[in-house]
């Protein structure tokens, strides 16, 4: 069984950086053919991607937020992160991370979101 669980602060001022940690128990992040990816969803809004990083290192990301996000990860820890720069409040939301099947977006694994607020 998979397991992800995100962590990070649930509160962020405008302009900061979002930093949020996925770790994942039961698989590992550098296993074919999985991707691993951060998902958002503001209140009253769907599902929107984000980014993802692959079992080998590669990242791709959603291009209206490419400038502002990394994903990286730390094999030794079988983790991966997400940072977002200058937030602003539109982008309060609950964030997720998930396993994906190649680029399928077949999302079989999912933590269990965490809350983020952006707010002075």
């Amino acid at each position: 069984q998979v397991q992800l669980q995100e962590s990070g602060p649930g509160l962020v001022k405008p302009s900061q950086t979002l930093s949020l940690t996925c770790t994942v128990a039961g698989g590992s992040i550098t296993t074919s053919v999985y991707y691993w990816s951060w998902i958002r969803q503001p209140p009253g809004k769907g599902l929107e991607w984000m980014g993802v990083i692959t079992y080998d290192g590669i990242t791709y990301y959603n291009p209206s937020l490419k400038s502002r996000t990394s994903i990286s990860r730390d094999t030794s820890k079988n983790q991966f992160s997400l940072q977002l720069s200058s937030v602003t409040p539109e982008e309060t939301a609950v964030y997720y991370c998930a396993r994906d099947w190649t680029a399928t977006t077949w999302y079989e694994y999912w933590g269990q979101g965490t809350q983020v607020t952006v707010s002075s």
